[in-house]
């Protein structure tokens, strides 16, 4: 049986790795619409490391985790409103 090949296509720099939503990310706000933005959140926070481990290769430094994926797996949520 053949196996299926898809074809490599660059991330949604607006949307989560991984559950597709939009991630709300300021700094790709800005890249956008040329508007200057305050600090995105993603930006004061330590992700967990299991978080990191399942963005794909390909979406690595491409698009931002959203809050509610980031907050899921984090041990202790409050180091993510910091």
């Amino acid at each position: 049986m053949p196996s299926l090949t898809f074809p490599d296509t660059a991330p949604d720099p607006s949307r989560c790795p991984l559950c597709g939503t939009p991630n709300q990310c300021a700094m790709e706000t800005e890249r956008v619409t040329g508007e200057p933005q305050p600090p995105c959140w993603c930006t004061q926070v330590q992700f967990p490391s299991a978080v990191l481990a399942r963005v794909p290769a390909s979406a690595r430094a491409q698009a931002c985790i959203c809050r509610a994926c980031a907050s899921a797996q984090a041990t202790n949520v409050t180091t993510l409103w910091l």
